[in-house]
């Protein structure tokens, strides 16, 4: 199929179409494109540009999405699309996010074809990322689905922000996802990614405490914009009232990149003060992202404090888990091992 119908849309009667997959709810006229830069209406209904035109696919560490507590050491087979529903000015993968599909190329990454591949590849899991899979919805689901038929697990790499309905949907195939929390801020959000928080928090206690999605958290720390300590107190005070102590936080360093060239790279202090403030408000599990230090990886034992995986970088070192519980104490980690 050339062109593949959205499924979450209405026809409204002034001849305009509604999207229904995210709080953006694009209100589209015949031949416009939503704000995601992959929707557009043809022939009076909303067409998935994306469908089976995956790119960028590669084979990663599963600690590199960041998610250290699904299978540690795995193989994950990676692709996104073009496009994204957020605008953020610091994307890392601006190239693509802020691309557009060919939408008459040819469609030949379809979900079987992923999943065979990813077979063939001795991973273990597909993970939807790069870009955001929320805008395409429809094709990370389809290739969920073909996954879990020969054995894979899956993984989103989200920011979030889609709306009620499809959320159930696209989580229901989701084993693992890694979902961006960027501020704790509404005005931090509209200034800097041109969307709102309460539909991020929204999904984050959705997918936290309604689910069997194994969840972890990433915030990317801004000097000046997001690393205040009223802020990651308050971020880190919801995270535990609202996910549980046992959800891993990624503290990821910044570098300049996208249109944001003007602000300085994140030094490790400013990583390592917000790991305390984590700690302290009660977080068991809380990691160091985009720096090299030997212990910004390292998983300790919740109950006796020895290290039970060691990281370095991307690279797995020595584990010592046994049937998920730890070799030293017995203590039950929390994660899919």
């Amino acid at each position: 199929m050339t062109h593949f119908p959205a499924k979450w849309q209405r026809p409204l009667s002034d001849g305009r179409v509604a999207c229904e997959l995210c709080p953006r709810a694009c209100l589209l006229s015949e031949g416009q494109v939503g704000a995601c830069r992959v929707r557009r209406v043809q022939g009076g209904e909303l067409i998935a540009d994306t469908f089976a035109r995956g790119v960028g696919f590669a084979v990663d560490p599963v600690e590199k999405k960041p998610v250290y507590h699904f299978y540690p050491g795995s193989s994950v087979f990676s692709f996104g699309t073009p496009g994204c529903n957020l605008a953020c000015v610091f994307c890392q993968n601006w190239g693509m996010s802020r691309g557009t599909p060919d939408p008459n190329a040819p469609a030949l990454a379809t979900p079987e074809v992923i999943a065979s591949k990813a077979l063939s590849l001795h991973c273990k899991s597909v993970a939807f990322t790069y870009n955001d899979p929320t805008i395409w919805a429809e094709y990370a689901i389809a290739t969920a689905e073909a996954c879990h038929d020969v054995g894979l697990q899956t993984i989103a790499v989200s920011a979030g922000y889609i709306s009620p309905e499809p959320r159930r949907e696209f989580y229901a195939q989701m084993d693992a996802a890694n979902i961006d929390l960027k501020f704790f801020s509404d005005a931090n959000y509209q200034k800097y990614s041109g969307v709102t928080l309460a539909p991020i928090l929204e999904t984050l206690e959705y997918v936290a405490n309604e689910t069997k999605t194994w969840l972890e958290v990433t915030t990317l720390l801004i000097l000046g914009v997001n690393d205040g300590v009223e802020e990651l107190r308050e971020l880190t005070s919801w995270f535990v009232s609202q996910l549980g102590p046992d959800v891993p936080l990624h503290f990821s360093a910044f570098y300049p990149a996208g249109k944001m060239l003007d602000r300085p790279a994140t030094p490790i202090e400013t990583l390592l003060v917000a790991r305390e403030i984590a700690r302290e408000a009660g977080l068991r599990y809380v990691y160091l992202g985009n720096v090299r230090r030997d212990d910004a990886g390292l998983t300790r034992c919740p109950s006796c404090s020895e290290v039970i995986v060691e990281r370095l970088a991307y690279q797995l070192g020595g584990v010592s888990l046994s049937d998920g519980k730890c070799d030293f104490c017995g203590e039950t980690v929390a994660g899919r091992f």
